[in-house]
């Protein structure tokens, strides 16, 4: 019999399929989009994820980066924050997910262009798309499928407005070693290095208005890229998405399906990929159920910074203040940089 049936073959479940792989398990992914797949992303993996990769034996093409710098969009006012333990990188999503599927591939990892469908499960065993597993790992993603068809899906909290996400790239030379954060009164703009002649540029808001119109609230970073062509947009949300638990009988939520926050702190992919980690191990010891605390201490500096950030946001007198804050004091920020690296 299987023992994980993954739902879903980007990053989080791929990571999942190759930690089961190298604990000797029988591992099927379930993954309807063909290889390479995209989606709007920051594309700036921090140094955890990083190491969290080559452990995995998994090698990913793209460009160093040493830390983090918040500039006001306007200003110019700037923090910066390096790295203790190590760079991050930053590599294109595509690239990521191919990287992670050769890497399946390589470990005898068989992926099916099946949708989960359905989910029946008993005390023993769980189906989906009719095959049998004795468990299934949701990883399919913001808007989990299998998280909505159990009823796991918890409500919008009120009074919070919905983010969205919304990603270009740009054909310039990228002109710094770190990920720049320009922050506006509604929004802030990611910039990501990614190789030669090429940024990131995301941007997280609450307005949903063209890519073009929230460029405009930055004209620092707007005069920087100057009249450089740019890729199609790519956009998601709402960002904030939260599940009622991360074990239900026999299938487990992991990335984005297991709840997410907002991309604020870029911290995703590593809370994926460490995530993937333990909850191989919980399933290997014969405890799955104690995945949910696994999780829940894995991503509480994650939740707690991230929430915090957001909340800051939210206010009038506040929001205004974060970069100033942050340029004076500059050991504080460092610190939160590489508590989340």
């Amino acid at each position: 019999m299987i023992d994980l049936l993954v739902a879903g073959g980007g990053p989080a479940g791929l990571a999942t399929a190759i930690h089961g792989a190298l604990a000797g398990m029988e591992v099927v992914v379930l993954e309807p989009r063909p290889t390479p797949i995209d989606k709007a992303c920051g594309e700036g993996l921090m140094p955890g994820a990083v190491r969290g990769l080559r452990d995995l034996g998994v090698s990913v093409p793209g460009r160093p980066f040493h830390g983090i710098r918040y500039l006001d969009g306007v200003s110019g006012l700037r923090a910066e924050g390096r790295f203790r333990t190590g760079p991050g990188l930053g590599a294109r999503r595509p690239l990521l997910q191919a990287a992670l599927a050769q890497r399946a591939e390589e470990l005898g990892v068989r992926v099916l262009a099946r949708r989960v469908g359905e989910v029946r499960q008993d005390a023993d065993r769980v189906g989906a798309a009719g095959l049998t597993a004795r468990h299934l790992v949701a990883a399919d993603g913001l808007h989990s499928p299998v998280r909505r068809g159990l009823g796991l899906a918890a409500p919008p909290a009120p009074g919070r407005p919905p983010r969205y996400g919304l990603r270009r790239h740009y054909a310039v030379e990228p002109w710094s070693d770190l990920v720049e954060v320009h922050w506006s009164a509604r929004s802030e703009a990611y910039v990501t290095p990614l190789g030669p002649g090429r940024v990131g540029v995301a941007v997280l808001t609450t307005e949903r208005a063209p890519f073009d119109v929230q460029m405009a609230r930055f004209p620092l970073l707007g005069a920087r890229l100057g009249g450089a062509a740019g890729s199609p947009v790519l956009g998601a949300g709402p960002l904030r998405q939260w599940a009622r638990v991360r074990v239900a009988g026999r299938v487990l939520f992991v990335g984005d399906a297991a709840g997410y926050v907002d991309a604020l702190t870029g911290e995703g992919l590593t809370l994926a990929v460490t995530a993937a980690g333990e909850l191989v191990r919980c399933v290997r010891e014969g405890r799955p159920q104690a995945y949910e605390r696994a999780w829940r201490e894995l991503s509480r500096s994650y939740r707690a910074l991230t929430t915090s950030l957001l909340w800051a946001r939210r206010q009038p007198r506040l929001a205004g203040r974060i970069v100033p804050c942050a340029a004076r004091l500059p050991r504080v920020f460092t610190h939160a940089v590489n508590l989340l690296a």
